[in-house]
């Protein structure tokens, strides 16, 4: 653990979820008990009980581990031999701890003993530490329900699942509880509907409907993306989707990735008539459609650095149970590109891709955090190798004088990397953009350029995402704003809305002239009462409201409501057209 504070908490919370399980097993001693860790910002624990709980009953749960904790009761380490602990949790029918004894190589076996005021005792095995007493364990939340598999294995017994938070102190069990509402309310599937951006459907399960203003959305970030890459020395490119299993085979993905991958023989007629029978795959990544345009010519270190940009679609394979949201899809594009570099060139690259990721996350108000992931034991390629790719990893965050974590041994075989996470308004961390090495994939496919000594060299490539998906990211976007988006990213920048009938001619005007100077605007021309057309554009989180009545129509003016200002009062229409077109100037 990195830290005393980090010890502390991992010991708080796998002591309440020790607490938890003691309430559990006083209030339904049938219930077997399978693992209990701590995990990041609290515990769960895996119960096989004989009915299932259900919410209500987190309530019930809480209130027997209140008892417990009040009763301020010891945790008691003892070891027992595995006999001992195979007699006692077999004569429970603990069936789980049994098989958990058997994985245990000691002789000894770690147990630990909390004995209540009752003179009952909760007698469970597991390997510590734990805090001194289940006082300390006071500030907690059982949060929610769910299912489980028995060491994860869908072939095992199904269990209950119960998570729970515990915070030293009372105040940040409640700043805890407080983001997590805030979380829900900033739900990217719940606000996703409200706002009208994104729509799923089951017979095409882990692909997005763009509905118009999410596609308004989704365009926004996809042509500036390329068209920052465009003035930075990037070549955009579309590339096919479909594949013959030569190419995945030649890459490494069709022995390592294909149950990740939607592939299926191909039954065609071919020359002569003949039938051929062959295996396709649908890209789950650009980077080998990448390695064929580079060797599709010869190169020269002139060439080079190639920079190559592609939003195309990929799909990737993932598990029906597994998808969620826009955080987890099958179809998706990413702000994908790769650059092709000599090894002289790395720390240059780097430097200017972290300048470019900089810049980008300025214009969300996202903050980052950068990790260096170093050589792993299976590393390919020599050490002087790596100690250069290393070095120029290393130059370039120093240049850029941005803190990293060291994760060392965590890159990947084929090249080190850095990762990045950004930081939402809720202080929730996203792993976005990955700036990695690959000495690797050229090699696969025998890439080269001619270098100034007239020989043969093989490029460094650098596979690099800054969004990473597209569809990840705008779910990432969606939370950190609350779906209250800024001006210049909104879909709908303005709502021009006309009071009764006889301003609609006007209206329409002030509707043509923000068009004219580039905004996104709608228009509500309905013969709904102005109030609700209101609390329409309000549900719709809109940055402005032009409202029209009779006033304005005879001032030549129009009434503007902003989301973040409240009334702005009458402004002249020149006045607000210029204020909606610079404040929705793109910022990246």
């Amino acid at each position: 653990m990195d830290s005393e504070e980090a010890r502390r908490l991992h010991n708080l919370r796998h002591s309440t979820a020790h607490v938890m399980a003691q309430a559990i097993k006083h209030l339904k001693p049938e219930a077997r008990l399978a693992i209990g860790p701590p995990i990041e910002d609290g515990f769960y624990y895996d119960i096989d009980p004989e009915t299932p709980f259900t919410e209500d009953d987190l309530t019930t749960i809480e209130k027997t581990m209140k008892r417990i904790c009040k009763e301020n009761q010891r945790f008691e380490k003892e070891a027992w031999t595995k006999e001992e602990a195979r007699q006692f949790f077999g004569e429970k029918d603990e069936v789980f701890k049994l098989e958990l004894i058997e994985d245990i190589e000691d002789e000894n076996v770690s147990i630990y003993i909390n004995n209540g005021k009752d003179g009952s005792s909760f007698v469970d095995l597991c390997a510590g530490p734990h805090v001194m007493r289940t006082g300390q364990c006071k500030h907690f939340k059982l949060l929610k329900l769910s299912g489980a598999y028995w060491r994860g294995d869908s072939s095992n017994k199904q269990l209950q699942r119960i998570y729970g938070t515990v915070w030293p102190r009372r105040a940040e069990l409640d700043e805890y509880l407080y983001r997590l509402e805030e979380a829900k309310k900033r739900d990217h599937r719940r606000l996703g509907q409200q706002l009208d951006l994104f729509m799923f459907h089951e017979y095409s399960p882990g692909a997005t409907f763009w509905l118009p203003r999410g596609e308004e959305l989704y365009n926004t970030l996809a042509s500036r993306m390329r068209g920052l890459l465009k003035t930075t020395g990037y070549s955009v490119v579309r590339t096919p989707l479909l594949f013959d299993e030569k190419l995945w085979k030649t890459s490494g993905h069709w022995d390592h990735y294909r149950d990740n991958m939607f592939h299926f023989p191909e039954k065609s007629a071919g020359a002569g008539g003949k039938e051929l029978e062959r295996n396709l795959g649908m890209k789950p990544m650009n980077c080998p459609c990448h390695m064929l345009i580079f060797g599709s010519r010869k190169r020269s270190y002139r060439d080079l650095p190639l920079r190559i940009h592609d939003q195309g679609v990929l799909h990737r394979n993932e598990l029906t149970g597994a998808l969620g949201g826009l955080t987890r899809v099958r179809q998706f594009c990413q702000d994908d590109a790769h650059l092709f570099c000599t090894e002289d060139q790395i720390a240059s690259e780097v430097e200017q891709l972290l300048a470019l990721i900089d810049h980008v996350y300025k214009a969300f108000d996202l903050t980052y955090t950068c990790q260096l992931a170093t050589r792993p034991a299976d590393k390919l390629g020599d050490d002087a190798l790596w100690d250069q790719a290393e070095g120029a990893l290393v130059e370039a965050l120093v240049a850029r004088k941005l803190d990293y974590t060291l994760n060392e041994g965590d890159g990947a075989f084929y090249g080190p990397k850095i990762d990045f996470d950004v930081y939402d308004a809720l202080g929730r961390a996203h792993q976005c953009a990955t700036v990695q090495l690959d000495f690797q994939l050229p090699r696969r496919f025998d890439l080269s350029y001619t270098g100034a000594d007239n020989q043969p060299h093989v490029p460094v490539v650098i596979h690099r995402a800054i969004f990473g998906s597209f569809e990840r990211f705008i779910a990432i976007l969606i939370e950190h704003y609350g779906g209250n988006f800024p001006v210049w990213l909104a879909p709908e920048q303005v709502r021009v809305l006309s009071v009764s009938e006889k301003s609609t001619a006007y209206a329409q005007k002030v509707v043509d002239q923000l068009k004219a100077a580039g905004a996104k605007v709608g228009y509500d021309d309905s013969n709904n009462k102005i109030g609700y057309k209101i609390r329409g554009a309000h549900k719709m989180k809109l940055p402005y409201m032009a409202i029209i009545g009779e006033k304005e129509i005879e001032g030549g003016t129009v009434s503007i409501r902003s989301r973040d200002h409240g009334d702005l009062g009458s402004m002249a229409v020149e006045a607000f057209v210029d204020r909606v077109v610079e404040e929705g100037r793109l910022r990246f």
